[in-house]
């Protein structure tokens, strides 16, 4: 699955993450595959427990993966094992968790939050230097030099998630996970939070994994989007291709769920039930547009392009 002419920084081969007893395995990542390249936004959507948010983990090494290859600009960090590599990684590499209170240390200040990482990467070891660093942060995620003093519960909800941006900012990274970055926040909020992280992303040419399962803010934010059920990529393409020619019938029900502003559109949206069809070894990804990849059996997939 590969788009011409734009660099990769991340490729996923058949990424696997088990969790339990060997003989009876939760497959809650089952042998995906996906690139992301540079600049752009990847938004990775689906249902609750269908394995996005334990792909972003794996990802960034919370987890150490069952199987499959994770290589970040044209390294394998599976092979990552002396410390300073680790720390080169984890400096490329930032994460911005989706529950903005729970990620944020109640006995720290914003100010002791967002440096903590240059205390660990050996950075700016002037104090000056360094309130001068955490002040451009906080300004970058529209906050203000007082808030560096205050405590996580002095701040509203997105205020939490713009110190947690700040954090994620700290170490200048190539690449951000955003592992459900608004999901619990205010719909008034969200907007604001989703219009940082493009805003930054343009000053900064940062690129985002975006997970999440709103797929209309997904379409906002996303230049192309995987869609996500039981451990396995089904569809990704262009996030306009997703929106207005889905091709699997998850992705379909997925899309007629989302509710509309007008109330008499919203009046006459069917919603799609959808019904998992178990596949064969023989199932694998087809291409049915220009990086727009489907994942199926031949069959299946003759079926639902005819309901196209």
């Amino acid at each position: 699955m590969t788009k011409s002419g734009t660099k990769k920084i991340l490729e996923i081969k058949n990424l696997k993450q088990y969790f339990g007893s060997a003989g009876n395995p939760i497959k809650a990542v089952d042998g995906i595959s996906f690139d992301v390249y540079e600049g752009e936004t990847l938004g990775l959507v689906g249902e609750s427990g269908c394995g996005k948010s334990t792909t972003g983990r794996s990802i960034i090494r919370l987890y150490d993966i069952t199987d499959g290859e994770i290589i970040f600009d044209g390294e394998n960090i599976q092979g990552k094992k002396s410390k300073n590599d680790l720390k080169k990684f984890n400096r490329e590499m930032q994460m911005i968790f989706q529950d903005p209170y729970a990620s944020l240390n109640p006995r720290m200040t914003a100010g002791e939050i967002i440096s903590e990482g240059f205390t660990i990467h050996g950075l700016y070891k002037d104090k000056k230097e360094r309130r001068e660093k955490v002040n451009q942060l906080l300004e970058a995620v529209g906050l203000n030099k007082e808030h560096a003093n205050r405590y996580a519960h002095e701040f509203s909800g997105g205020q939490r998630q713009r110190i947690g941006i700040a954090r994620a900012l700290s170490l200048d990274p190539k690449f951000i996970i955003a592992d459900e970055p608004i999901s619990a926040l205010d719909v008034s909020i969200q907007a604001q939070v989703v219009n940082l992280l493009k805003q930054i992303q343009k000053e900064r040419g940062l690129t985002y994994l975006f997970i999440a399962h709103d797929l209309s803010m997904v379409k906002y934010i996303s230049d192309r989007i995987a869609v996500m059920y039981r451990g396995k990529i089904m569809e990704i393409g262009k996030a306009d291709d997703i929106y207005n020619h889905p091709v699997h019938p998850y992705t379909k029900s997925l899309l007629s769920a989302i509710p509309l502003p007008d109330p008499m559109s919203e009046k006459r949206r069917q919603r799609i039930q959808y019904k998992h069809t178990e596949v064969d070894d023989s199932a694998s990804y087809h291409e049915v547009g220009e990086q727009h990849y489907v994942y199926g059996t031949a069959d299946l997939l003759k079926t639902w392009v005819a309901d196209r």
